[in-house]
């Protein structure tokens, strides 16, 4: 899940929180338009007003691959796909798809018996895994030339993850000391941590140096960032969880719940029947918001409105808290493809990848059954164009003249709400060559389980915004290719071209236009009329170009 982020005083950490920024983002700024309400959303509220009042539109499913969507929201329940050929409930494969009462989807990282993966390790540590068994006990000088550069590799990677994890457990030390200031000062108050103020705090004596002195640090990280104690409890609590996951999971090679849950034969990747029916899993708060933005009921009065408005979601669970693994990626892509999905949605992504053809596969497949990806550029503050990010467009070459891209993804950035020098997300990911376009992905509003609403940041948001707009191209104008929604959406930014702050730069700024590859912003208006006047290409839906295996 990427939310907010905020630099905690004195310790150099940045960490997720759910504090909102005291500029906050308007209501529902995401689908608001520049002229009308003075902030660049997608203008999606005048395109219904003006341009599609009158116009009948298709039902298109839209795919979201990612950690699950509570398909019980009040916002969402009415615009979930219901597989039709499926019986729920009877532990029948009804409509003989390989999947066992898939009725809103499919799990990928769940087992047979109900299990899920909640946590993973990450791509690098899975490597350096893999690695460890392969050369265990092997003489080093006498490795091929081959083997020795793939030993070079693993041990480049192993030593990146023993600098994170001393970096890691540095920053974790002063968590815990401010964790420990928190706990005493809630007892010694005794009040619940939403009461306590700042008298309560200053009116307190720990007993010893060491107590006092994060007293005093927790009051000064209090009036610096316009926090209260209840705020900054829940933060903590959050750091806590987040170098818990980092350390016991994300950066431990030893971490594999894979075989024990999933039960699969993880080596073959083009094994596609396991996993089970559960859609929603252990947290669906990134997933769920995710659905939201796209999809949400405009016309409930309700929560909030998503981009599209005739628009089924299909939830695919494949991203655990941790990185996806490829083969679930692409069985998620082969799954939502073979299931009418016409716009895939995936907001992950990673800097390792361990089998990036079978994904590649899963890619033109999609592209030969006129399906549009959409995918997060990532929260790096990276340029993607001299750094790894997976899954991408770019195909393992193989052949001379193999196709090198595919025609039908795009890769999105983050804008944010603020105007000028600050309308990149300092947290996005950019690049003229690998990103194709930026798209609201601060401050956004949407779903989250259990009825829930809230703020998050991220790519993660800008690529369903994208989708939700691709969606209404595909839903209003059904002859549409995937490839042409491509170029439209491509061709009809609004180009932006005053100067912005690099992300991760360090106060470096460059035009906008020079950040991604269409040099602006996604809109739903302008998306819309250049559809108006596009003659579609698209022959009807066809039937599924059958992959190799069954």
């Amino acid at each position: 899940m990427k939310k907010s982020r905020i630099l905690i005083l004195g310790l150099g950490l940045a960490l997720s929180t759910t504090l909102v920024a005291q500029d906050s983002a308007p209501e529902n700024w995401f689908n608001l338009d520049k002229t009308s309400d003075n902030v660049q959303g997608v203008s999606t509220e005048k395109t219904y007003q003006d341009l599609l009042k009158s116009r009948t539109s298709e039902t298109v499913i839209v795919a979201v691959i990612d950690s699950g969507v509570d398909y019980e929201h009040e916002d969402l329940k009415d615009v979930m796909w219901v597989n039709p050929g499926e019986i729920a409930g009877n532990g029948k494969d009804d409509d003989n798809n390989g999947y066992v009462d898939d009725i809103h989807g499919w799990n990928f990282i769940g087992g047979k018996d109900g299990k899920n993966i909640h946590h993973e390790s990450l791509e690098i540590s899975r490597l350096v895994a893999n690695y460890r068994t392969k050369f265990k006990g092997k003489d080093v000088a006498s490795l091929s030339k081959k083997e020795k550069k793939e030993y070079d590799h693993f041990k480049s990677l192993e030593s990146d993850i023993n600098t994170k994890k001393e970096e890691l457990e540095t920053q974790a030390g002063g968590v815990l000391l401010l964790s420990r200031a928190l706990e005493s000062l809630k007892k010694k108050i005794g009040k619940d941590a939403s009461e306590i103020n700042s008298k309560d705090i200053q009116a307190v004596d720990l007993g010893d140096e060491q107590g006092n002195a994060m007293k005093e640090r927790i009051l000064s990280i209090m009036e610096g960032q316009g926090a209260s104690f209840g705020d900054l409890d829940e933060q903590i609590g959050g750091a806590s969880e987040y170098f818990t996951s980092q350390l016991d999971y994300y950066y431990n090679p030893d971490y594999n719940p894979r075989s024990e849950i999933v039960g699969d034969d993880y080596m073959n990747s083009k094994d596609r029947n396991y996993g089970n029916s559960d859609v929603k899993g252990p947290d669906a708060s990134h997933g769920t918001h995710v659905a939201g933005i796209i999809a949400a009921v405009r016309d409930n009065d309700t929560g909030i409105k998503g981009v599209a408005d005739n628009v089924k979601i299909m939830s695919i669970r494949a991203v655990p808290d941790g990185d996806e693994r490829d083969k679930d990626v692409a069985n998620a892509i082969f799954y939502a493809v073979d299931n009418g999905a016409s716009i895939i949605n995936m907001s992950f992504g990673k800097g390792h990848s361990w089998d990036k053809g079978i994904v590649d596969e899963a890619v033109k497949y999609a592209q030969k059954n006129d399906v549009l990806l959409v995918h997060a550029a990532g929260n790096s503050a990276q340029n993607n164009d001299s750094s790894n990010n997976y899954p991408n467009d770019t195909y393992d070459k193989k052949g001379l003249f193999a196709p090198k891209q595919s025609k039908t993804w795009i890769e999105v950035g983050a804008l944010s709400w603020q105007p000028g020098e600050k309308a990149v997300a300092s947290f996005s990911n950019y690049g003229i060559a690998n990103v194709d376009l930026f798209a609201p992905g601060h401050q956004i509003m949407s779903t989250t389980p259990e009825q829930g609403y809230e703020k998050f940041s991220g790519t993660s948001m800008a690529s369903p915004v994208t989708a939700g707009v691709a969606a209404v191209l595909r839903s209003y104008f059904p002859t549409l290719s995937a490839k042409q929604v491509k170029e439209i959406l491509m061709s009809s930014v609004v180009t932006k071209t005053d100067q912005v702050l690099v992300p991760g730069q360090d106060g470096t700024k460059a035009a906008f236009n020079t950040l991604c590859k269409s040099g602006g912003v996604v809109n739903t208006y302008k998306a819309v009329q250049q559809a108006m006047n596009t003659k579609g290409k698209r022959k009807g839906k066809g039937k599924t170009v059958k992959r190799a295996y069954p």
